[in-house]
């Protein structure tokens, strides 16, 4: 046995140098013997960021059920599909491409350098920690798409985004803000900041989304012959409410795991703040829609407990209760406002996903700079605090968040346009007329999601 590890070793050695790796290195601490003699105190922040990663991966299940519940029976195995090869492709571009672009050796604080294939140095237990926190964030980016985007794209096509995303899309610009790159460095406030990923994560999602939903076309039937939008039910509500209690309940992790320590203790007040901001921003919308149209709608009341955690994610680390109030209300009227925004311009979005991710990412950077404290900083009580304008800390910051989120806009519009547009030339991206009608489920997958029921309304 010991022979045969030999062999492959050496053979991936030989590859690795043949790609223009460098030689294969072990002197990493793989076996975290010089980690936990280093630092006594490693193994309660390991399981701590372990632990929350696991919620955050569990995510991936949530996402999966409010985009099957909110959209038509006939396309729920395709959704499965789709949320399930978001992680797969991600697991594999991330390891071999994307960690080392985002968290990789800086160069000229535009991407990383280092770290390919988890290979030498990076063979290492605290380098492999960051990757799994790292990798189930990029696994959450990719997967917003799928919502956007649903009950109209190949499964092919989506494949291949999902790779675009996790290994070039979500990696470079986390690089910007989360791995010493050039809007980290801003010098104005204490550069751009992103707690959680209000940007790196969501806007990033909710903006490819929009590119996709926009080179893709409304759904057959979405909207009359006066322009006007028709509503789609959805098959199960009690899935999308599912969902969204997964969400929440992994925003526990997504949020809190951030400190990357179990000895920051702030993470009470984070849990605290994604909670209420979740809450508030589920009351603001489900009260906005019955002043409207008289009905208590369940369908956007999740959504706006959604966008609330979207919101919430970037500023929740530096801010008081009652400012997560505030950005969940705020999240809430912006939700209802941008899928009504978004449907009168003719563009389709099934679940909400650019108006919860993306619309709600931008506040949250911006709150950043808005509503910080200044009683916590960036990792350690003795790094600076951060301040935002309303607690004296001038304009720096909110001017700092407000490039972020612009750059990261268009860096997430601009490539997911490219990229749909690309492959749409190339082979199309949209499935028949007749696959459309009938529904993904049998044409993509050859499996329906309920072989065992008679549905009457697809």
């Amino acid at each position: 046995m010991k022979t045969l590890w030999k062999i492959v070793r050496s053979g991936f050695g030989l590859a690795a140098a043949a790609l223009g790796f460098a030689p294969v290195v072990w002197a990493a601490d793989p076996g975290g013997a010089a980690t936990l003699a280093a630092t006594p105190t490693a193994p309660v922040d390991y399981a701590w960021v372990l632990l929350c990663g696991f919620l955050v991966f569990f995510m991936q299940a949530g996402f999966a059920m409010v985009e099957a519940g909110f959209c038509r029976v006939k396309n729920a195995t395709n959704l499965m599909a789709k949320n399930t090869i978001d992680f797969v492709v991600a697991s594999l571009c991330f390891m071999a491409f994307g960690f080392a672009l985002m968290m990789g050796q800086d160069y000229k604080g535009l991407f990383g350098t280092t770290g390919w294939f988890l290979h030498g140095d990076n063979y290492d237990v605290g380098r492999y920690l960051m990757f799994f926190w790292q990798l189930v964030f990029a696994g959450t980016a990719a997967t917003i798409v799928s919502g956007a985007v649903a009950e109209r794209l190949k499964f092919g096509a989506y494949f291949l985004y999902s790779l675009i995303v996790s290994a070039l899309i979500y990696p470079i610009y986390g690089h910007w803000v989360w791995g010493g790159g050039w809007l980290s460095k801003l010098p104005l406030g204490l550069g751009h900041l992103d707690f959680a990923g209000s940007g790196v994560v969501h806007t990033i999602g909710g903006f490819v989304g929009l590119a996709g939903a926009m080179v893709l076309g409304p759904r057959f039937g979405k909207f009359g012959k006066d322009g006007k939008p028709k509503a789609i039910p959805g098959h199960s509500i009690t899935l999308a409410a599912l969902g969204t209690f997964i969400l929440w309940f992994g925003w526990f992790g997504f949020n809190p795991g951030s400190t990357f320590s179990a000895h920051q203790l702030r993470i009470a007040v984070i849990a605290v703040n994604t909670n209420l901001a979740a809450a508030a921003g589920a009351a603001t919308a489900i009260l906005l829609v019955f002043a409207r149209t008289k009905k208590w709608d369940v369908g956007m009341m999740l959504n706006g407990c959604l966008a609330g955690l979207v919101a919430v994610t970037a500023p929740c680390a530096w801010i008081e209760a009652w400012a997560a109030v505030v950005i969940g209300i705020v999240a809430g009227f912006l939700v209802v406002m941008g899928v009504y925004f978004w449907e009168a311009r003719g563009v389709d979005d099934p679940v909400g996903a650019v108006s919860v991710h993306g619309i709600n990412g931008v506040w949250g950077l911006l709150s950043v700079g808005l509503f910080a404290d200044g009683t916590y900083g960036l990792a350690t009580t003795s790094e600076p605090f951060v301040r935002g304008l309303f607690y004296g800390g001038g304009f720096g910051q909110l001017l700092a968040q407000a490039i972020g989120a612009a750059v990261c806009v268009a860096w997430a519009f601009g490539l997911g346009f490219l990229a749909f547009k690309a492959m749409d030339k190339l082979f199309g991206i949209r499935v028949s007329p007749a696959e459309e009608i009938k529904g993904l489920d049998i044409p993509e997958h050859g499996t329906p999601a309920y072989p065992n029921f008679v549905t009457l309304n697809q």
